[in-house]
């Protein structure tokens, strides 16, 4: 049963570790954050 649970606890660690290495969607490729994106806004024509 502890060689199971070892296994599994290995497994996870690894699994997190290469969760943590790869890129984001963001354009400098460094991980962390995506960039804000602006999103244009109607408003209405003055009068």
């Amino acid at each position: 049963m502890a060689e199971v649970l070892l296994f599994a606890g290995v497994l996870t660690l690894f699994g997190l570790a290469y969760w943590l290495t790869t890129d984001s969607d963001d354009d400098n490729g460094g991980g962390g954050l995506m960039q804000p994106v602006l999103v244009p806004v109607r408003v209405r024509p003055r009068r």
